[in-house]
């Protein structure tokens, strides 16, 4: 990577990467942008570079792409798989073609298994193969899911990923890997992994490479695949298209009382993003409670609906752009507003509320016990008699649920709040929250852990 000035600009709630690389002359290239561009901007104009060119790997699954609005409005050339059939203005590249960046160039590989047009970009100085853009294909320790597509089409894609692999780790062992999705992505990093790579490390380490073949490549790869949100499936059609254009920097309008209140009515949905606590003591009946952090987006993607009205509800110090930001990057449009004023308005008017107890790991008793966190961690280490029910199905079955007492708990809470909201919306009561996971019951009354099913 000698004289290679990349920058990584991580995305840690989505576990993604896009990279901004000075071509040193003035310009930039960026590699799988989001939506969300403040990081690649403030990035630029610390050195002063204008983004001349714009790659994406891939139709994301997780993010909406950052190239249309860049090609759009700031003159940038994008790069992409001439097999997306993208319909805005980009160079559609093919297998083995190159692009001049001033004195370097990018080579296109085409690498197809996380999706069917999927490309990586291997970026050269002079004859030296520097490093290389993996996007979904080669990741660090791993490789990125393939059943994202169709039931239909995963085994067939699962054996190009095998392919494309091999191909990637053919490159020289001192070549980087620059993969875009990382740890915490649902497309499939194993968690803890570190974010770059070489090839030599991965032909030592990744276990998905010492596979001794194709069909245990095949029964190792969709063995580890857990769920994914639902907008997934939504993401790759709208980044074909072109994500719409944004003529400014988007806003959340105050709205009052009286017309949230008609909103509800009307059918929208009310977030509250809250922290754990704030909403435990006091919430509006029938919010969703999706704690403002990193991993926001995600959160929402799962558990807001798409395709209704949503009405934020926040503390004053809470960033009003990071929460329209994370909504946006994923394709939530649908923001139409906060509560302006927030609960203290609701509180003011004289309407309902409602709360939901917490509990400490000591406090858990001899009650129903409703674990929400995703499959592998339930399996690695739940409460003994633990139901569990994944926050993301839980929608589709909070009738399923015997109405008693029911302690709902995650890793350390946000989620299990989320969890009960949605429950306390469909009708259930006598919910209590656990502050805190399985470890810290475990530490607290000193007894042991259940692991498996």
């Amino acid at each position: 990577m000698a004289g290679i000035d990349l920058v990584p600009l991580v995305d840690e709630g989505l576990g993604n990467s896009a990279y901004l690389v000075d071509l040193g002359d003035g310009r930039a290239l960026v590699v799988d942008v989001s939506r969300d561009l403040r990081a690649v901007h403030a990035a630029a104009a610390r050195r002063g570079l204008t983004v001349a060119f714009a790659a994406d790997t891939h139709l994301h699954a997780d993010f909406l792409s950052g190239a249309h609005q860049l090609g759009a409005t700031g003159g940038t050339r994008v790069l992409a798989s001439a097999a997306g059939d993208r319909e805005y203005p980009h160079t559609g590249l093919r297998d083995g073609d190159e692009v001049d960046l001033g004195g370097l160039r990018l080579r296109a590989l085409m690498t197809p298994g996380h999706t069917h047009e999927h490309l990586c970009y291997l970026l050269l100085d002079g004859e030296k193969e520097v490093g290389v853009f993996t996007g979904g294909s080669l990741l660090v320790g791993s490789a990125a899911r393939t059943d994202l597509i169709s039931p239909e089409r995963t085994e067939a894609l699962t054996r190009a990923q095998y392919a494309s692999l091999r191909r990637l780790a053919a490159l020289p062992g001192e070549v980087a890997v620059w993969p875009t999705h990382g740890a915490g992505s649902f497309c499939s990093a194993p968690p803890g992994a570190e974010r770059t790579s070489t090839i030599a490390r991965e032909r030592a380490t990744n276990p998905l490479l010492a596979a001794r073949d194709e069909d245990a490549f095949l029964d190792q790869l969709l063995g580890s695949l857990g769920s994914y949100p639902p907008y997934f499936r939504r993401l790759g059609e709208v980044n074909r298209l072109g994500p719409p254009l944004l003529d400014q920097d988007p806003v959340l309008p105050a709205l009052t009382v009286d017309t949230v209140r008609a909103q509800l009515a009307g059918g929208a949905a009310l977030i509250d993003v809250r922290a754990l606590a704030r909403f435990a003591a006091e919430h509006i009946p029938g919010a969703v409670s999706i704690p403002l952090r990193p991993v926001f987006a995600s959160w929402l993607g799962w558990l807001a609906p798409a395709d209704r009205p949503l009405i934020i509800v926040r503390d004053q110090d809470q960033d009003v752009d990071e929460i329209v930001w994370q909504a946006m990057k994923i394709g939530y449009d649908n923001l139409i507003g906060e509560l302006d004023g927030g609960l203290a308005a609701w509180t003011a008017a004289e309407l309902a509320v409602a709360a939901t107890a917490l509990t400490g790991p000591d406090g858990v008793g001899n009650v129903r016990v409703l674990d929400i966190r995703q499959r592998p961690e339930y399996l690695a280490g739940h409460l003994p008699g633990a139901i569990h029910i994944e926050l993301g199905a839980l929608p589709g079955r909070v009738d399923d649920l015997p109405r008693e007492p029911t302690v709902v708990m995650c890793g350390h809470g946000e989620r299990a709040m989320g969890a009960a909201s949605l429950l306390e919306r469909a009708g259930h009561r006598q919910l209590t929250v656990l502050e805190g996971g399985p470890d810290d019951w475990a530490h607290a009354t000193g007894r042991t852990l259940e692991t498996g099913a």
